[in-house]
């Protein structure tokens, strides 16, 4: 079996989450020399009081380390926390009376992906499902983007999206799938019972079978010049407008 590397996380908002609600979890923090602002700070008495290793680093090494020049001066080494398999999301499913899942289709942005994982840890949403294929992974530039939230949602990371999707229609879990112009209006759908939304990649959206594993496509009514949103922005919509729609029922 292939060993997993331990993930790096970078940016100010990602490490100090772990560091704040997961200190166990980091081997090493990573601080750009000359960065001495008051946030860093916290993070030097955090590492010192837990007694973690800190290593000061020109930027260019940071950069190197976390393969983005958007780490903002701080990164950290953490241990992995493997995504679900198939069997492992079934077991999760089985403890929760009305799921709210989220199913991305193919998502190959990394940005969007991590907002789409930011907005799903604020609306609660029980776990997210991606192909093991054909998608970009949870890296560093998507933890940084989900700002901690890549660490506190349950990902299952499933080799054959379509049968995960029959498996939730066996355990009567309805799954509604965007389709930009197509099917029913969101605000007319009923968001309250066991659910699972899904959304396709950014070119292509849902594969067809994907499509034929839906039980209701509904669209995003949209008033301008534009036919369809950005991925994650249809995202944060479709998972709030379940928010409200649990909150009244």
């Amino acid at each position: 079996m292939k060993k997993m590397i331990d993930p790096v996380i970078f940016g100010v908002h990602a490490v100090s989450r772990v560091m704040n609600e997961e200190p166990g979890r980091v081997k090493v923090l990573y601080v750009q020399i000359g960065r001495c602002d008051a946030t860093v700070e916290r993070l030097r008495a955090a590492a010192t009081s837990h007694g973690l290793p800190i290593e000061d680093l020109p930027r260019h090494r940071l950069q190197q380390i976390t393969g983005s020049g958007k780490h903002q001066g701080v990164a950290a080494i953490v241990d992995t926390i493997p995504p679900l398999d198939g069997r492992g999301l079934e077991q999760l499913l089985a403890g929760i009376d009305n799921p709210l899942l989220l199913a991305l289709d193919g998502v190959q942005d990394p940005h969007n992906l991590g907002a789409c994982l930011r907005s799903a840890e604020a609306a609660g949403v029980d776990a997210i499902l991606v192909p093991r294929d054909r998608a970009v992974g949870v890296t560093g530039a998507v933890r940084k983007v989900a700002s901690g939230a890549a660490d506190s949602v349950p990902v299952a990371q499933v080799t054959n999206l379509a049968r995960t999707l029959r498996m939730l229609a066996d355990k009567n879990i309805w799954r509604f799938g965007a389709a930009a112009g197509e099917g029913r209006d969101l605000y007319e759908l009923d968001l309250r019972g066991p659910l699972c939304l899904v959304f396709g990649g950014e070119s292509q959206g849902m594969r067809r079978l994907t499509r034929e594993h839906c039980d209701v496509l509904f669209n995003i009514p949209m008033h301008g010049s534009a036919e369809s949103l950005n991925v994650s922005v249809a995202t944060g919509v479709c998972l709030f407008e379940a928010v409200r729609q649990r909150r009244t029922s």
